[in-house]
């Protein structure tokens, strides 16, 4: 069988590949930002990874989702995104959780009592490190809060919805963003989670294009009508894979000289 992380070896050695195999990392959202950090976490060799995810394939995907794919339409992404990781490296531990995370249940996720956890996963070891690809903000700022209540590293992506620039896609502490309205929010729900806002975040400071008016397009996001984003093929991605190399950056202990370590 050939061997998934042999180039991976040269660039970080046997202990930190080792490092790495050892690591579980939970994957909040499999969407535009999720599915490229799933994949890039996996191909690292992140040994355990856990994938959360309600939604299924829809049209309005093709444009940007790692998973979308006319052959994959209507499907779960969960089992999408397990499907192609297994392909790529059948050795990695994959643990789906098809769910959409409602704010009351986070703790249960992180303490891998969820119900929609595979039986036995309660048994498992905890996380190294979460990363929170949500949409829904109050779904995130709850996720959020429970890393921090049970000490669980994590690192958000925010908006990259009605953006174009690459060159102001950044890595920050969410208490030190500007302009993106997602942030924004995301500091309220925290303040009154009484959650820190000295985590890394993954965000764009350029300046928003505006939305679709308010109008259902279904096949997303469960609730009410809303504005919808406009979205471009690389943008979602460079997110995704800004949150997978910081996290093994963390992991791999090699991030320390970044400027919000």
């Amino acid at each position: 069988m050939p061997y998934p992380q042999a180039r991976t070896e040269i660039l970080i050695g046997t202990e930190g590949l080792a490092r790495l195999k050892a690591a579980h990392v939970l994957v909040a959202g499999l969407g535009g930002v999720g599915g490229y950090t799933a994949e890039a976490l996996g191909r690292a060799g992140i040994g355990r990874l856990t994938l959360l995810d309600h939604d299924v394939v829809s049209p309005s995907n093709l444009n940007r989702q790692l998973l979308a794919l006319h052959s994959t339409l209507g499907r779960p992404k969960v089992e999408v995104m397990v499907e192609r990781l297994r392909d790529i490296d059948p050795t990695l531990e994959l643990r789906p959780i098809r769910a959409f995370l409602q704010p009351e249940a986070a703790d249960d996720v992180l303490t891998m009592r969820h119900p929609a956890l595979p039986a036995g996963s309660e048994t498992g070891p905890g996380y190294d490190f979460v990363a929170d690809c949500i949409d829904s903000i109050a779904c995130k700022a709850a996720l959020v809060a429970a890393c921090h209540r049970q000490g669980v590293p994590v690192i958000s992506a925010l908006g990259a919805g009605n953006c174009l620039d690459v060159s102001r896609v950044r890595v920050a502490q969410l208490n030190q963003t500007q302009v993106c309205p997602l942030a924004r929010e995301l500091r309220r729900q925290l303040r009154e989670l009484a959650a820190p806002l000295n985590y890394p975040v993954v965000y764009s400071d350029e300046p928003r294009r505006p939305p679709l008016p308010h109008q259902p397009i279904g096949g997303d996001t469960p609730g009410h009508p809303r504005a919808v984003n406009g979205t471009i093929s690389y943008l979602p991605a460079l997110f995704g894979i800004l949150l997978a190399g910081f996290i093994i950056g963390r992991l791999l202990e090699t991030a320390s000289a970044h400027p919000i370590a």
